[in-house]
């Protein structure tokens, strides 16, 4: 079902701030930054081997990132499993019982198809699957 952790999402308050720590003092290179209107959310992308780290700043104090930051601080917010086929991955998933927060998939950064699973079905882990649109 999942091919490899496609990326980690966290959540920032100030993505240039943050991009300082991950760039200037851990050494990373950041590979874009992209604005997702939709999910009210700006994110930069830091590639690490065959996954990446995506920082992700809110661009509304009623975003989901804004709201996290808010209980919990900033922080680790997601995990990525990079799947085949989320469709039938979702399905799947559905008829297991897991509770999902979406239903079906989404275009998310950098244009892939993404669904969420609500932590309360992961043990308090807000995962997230994606499935690139070139993937064989």
């Amino acid at each position: 079902m999942f091919k490899k952790i496609n990326h980690i999402g966290i959540a920032v308050k100030n993505l240039g701030d943050a991009l300082s720590v991950f760039q200037d003092t851990l050494g990373m290179t950041c590979s874009g930054i992209e604005e997702v209107e939709d999910q009210l959310v700006k994110v930069a992308c830091l590639p690490v081997g065959e996954s990446k780290i995506e920082l992700l700043e809110s661009t509304s104090p009623e975003g989901n990132i804004a709201r996290f930051i808010e209980k919990k601080g900033e922080g680790i917010h997601h995990i990525a499993f990079e799947v085949g086929d989320l469709e039938g991955v979702i399905e799947d998933l559905k008829r297991k019982g897991v509770q999902l927060i979406d239903q079906k998939p989404r275009i998310g950064a950098g244009g892939i198809k993404i669904a969420f699973l609500h932590p309360k079905s992961t043990k308090g882990v807000l995962v997230e699957l994606c499935e690139h649109k070139d993937q064989d």
